[in-house]
């Protein structure tokens, strides 16, 4: 249990766990529109991503040639990191909408959050652990200002503000995070 608390420091995960409480908690608030209508899915994909660039805190170690070096198997600890923040990331939101707001469906919260994730995790195998939140904020921002998705390209471009059982969000979604932990299981943060 000693080297799980020892990892569990070293990639901060109590401040991107505290982070990511705090900005779920932050958004929703300001989100709150009195009862007035549903604000659509908007809140709910700031959320989720502000929680996983929160938890992209943790996805760089402290020393990287450590990490390259060290006799144990990194391949599943970092696999295993990602799938927790993305499972953390889904369960604050949901917490957090269980106290009250504008409930999201669970199939919303799951995609975007494994989505989301899977691209902090690319943008830590790309850009390194301190800028591995680029990637989803340039993503998120697009989305927000993008026209509304008439083809397919345009579904992919804005994949975490469609319906759930939209086909391209959903494959958008999966790869994301399939791509995202496969690669930054085997390859880790950039230098």
């Amino acid at each position: 249990m000693r080297w799980l608390t020892l990892y569990a420091r070293s990639r901060q995960v109590p401040a991107s766990l505290a982070m990511v409480v705090i900005s779920a908690v932050a958004v929703c608030a300001l989100a709150r529109d009195g009862g007035a209508g549903s604000g659509g899915p908007r809140p709910t994909a700031l959320v989720l991503a502000t929680g996983a660039m929160a938890a992209s805190i943790g996805f760089g170690g402290q020393d990287l040639a450590l990490d390259r070096t060290a006799a144990i198997r990194w391949a599943p600890r970092r696999a295993a990191h990602v799938l927790l923040a993305g499972a953390v990331v889904g369960a604050v939101m949901s917490a957090v909408q269980a106290m009250g707001g504008d409930p999201a469906t669970a199939a919303f919260v799951v995609r975007d959050s494994a989505g989301l994730v899977g691209l902090v995790a690319l943008g830590a195998v790309l850009a390194g652990g301190q800028y591995a939140w680029t990637l989803p904020f340039a993503w998120l921002s697009f989305s927000f200002f993008a026209p509304p998705p008439t083809n397919a390209p345009m579904q992919v471009a804005t994949w975490m503000l469609l319906q759930p059982g939209t086909a391209a969000g959903t494959w958008t979604a999966l790869v994301l995070a399939v791509a995202g932990t496969a690669a930054y299981a085997f390859a880790g943060p950039r230098r």
